[in-house]
């Protein structure tokens, strides 16, 4: 392997473990509320932007992401009450959430872009020059993101095996109404749920942030790369959806030296084709 074919796998890498926090957040919602929130991507940017709003007020980049979680998941705690639950006790269609979701989409990017303006944006960092790992150019950025992604994930692992609040959203995932006659309480979990979806959203979003920068349709160009390896994964499943995201950023920078990099979401559209044609419910088993 040469070194431009490694260093385009670890670019890979790196921004696949970016679309794997937001992907299991991502499956996770599906999995336990059957919902495909086209929005997840506009939330993630959200994410980013109050990182970055929090960081260039003086705050730690550190607290910065946690300033940015904290308000990510607040921003998905009032859409829950304000319309999913409503529309949940409507018993709206699927197609119906998808429509909303588009929409609220759209008015999370443009409140954006009306507050913040439209120009990119980046943090209050100092330039880091990056790393020689055995001839790879390496920013210390996309270590600190793989890193982060690692950690996200063996949490994610942990709370969904071994906490009562992990078990009962896996169960609800399998038969909410069983679920519900067990003596669990459906709307807590339900909570939960926008809680450590938006958590792993908005690490990912200020991850994103750190190796490209901060702009309002950020999230937007991740959309189908997360939607591509919830598929691939299996729907519903959030270590799948991660396997997913994986083997989705390792293709499209692969991918850049024969088809450029304007083509890099096409690569994740024929992937989710192709799955969609050969092999429907995914690479695992569509579970948590």
């Amino acid at each position: 392997m040469d070194l431009q074919t490694g260093q385009l796998i670890v670019n890979g890498v790196a921004v696949g473990s970016i679309i794997a926090l937001a992907a299991a957040g991502l499956t996770l919602i599906y999995g336990i509320l059957r919902l495909s929130n086209f929005a997840h991507g506009d939330f993630m940017t959200l994410g980013a932007y109050v990182t970055w709003l929090a960081n260039i007020s003086g705050v730690n980049i550190w607290l910065s992401i946690v300033v940015g979680a904290v308000g990510t998941v607040l921003a998905m705690l009032l859409c829950e009450q304000l319309l999913w639950k409503p529309m949940r006790n409507r018993r709206a269609t699927s197609t119906t959430l998808v429509i909303i979701s588009i929409g609220l989409s759209l008015f999370i990017r443009n409140g954006i872009i009306l507050i913040w303006g439209g120009s990119n944006q980046s943090y209050a960092l100092p330039v880091v020059s990056a790393l020689d790992i055995m001839g790879l150019r390496v920013p210390q950025n996309q270590l600190i993101v793989m890193g982060l992604a690692v950690l996200a994930i063996v949490g994610l692992h942990f709370l969904l095996q071994n906490t009562k609040v992990g078990k009962a959203m896996r169960a609800v995932a399998d038969d909410i109404d069983l679920a519900r006659v067990s003596g669990i309480n459906v709307e807590r979990v339900v909570l939960w749920t926008w809680v450590i979806a938006g958590t792993l959203t908005a690490v990912g979003g200020a991850m994103y942030g750190l190796v490209t920068g901060v702009r309002p349709n950020m999230g937007w160009f991740l959309i189908l790369p997360m939607f591509a390896s919830v598929i691939l994964g299996g729907i519903g499943n959030p270590y799948g959806a991660i396997a997913g995201a994986l083997v989705i950023g390792i293709a499209q920078e692969v991918s850049v030296p024969w088809l450029g990099s304007q083509y890099k979401l096409a690569v994740a559209l024929i992937i989710m084709v192709l799955v969609l044609l050969i092999r429907p419910q995914g690479l695992f088993k569509g579970t948590i």
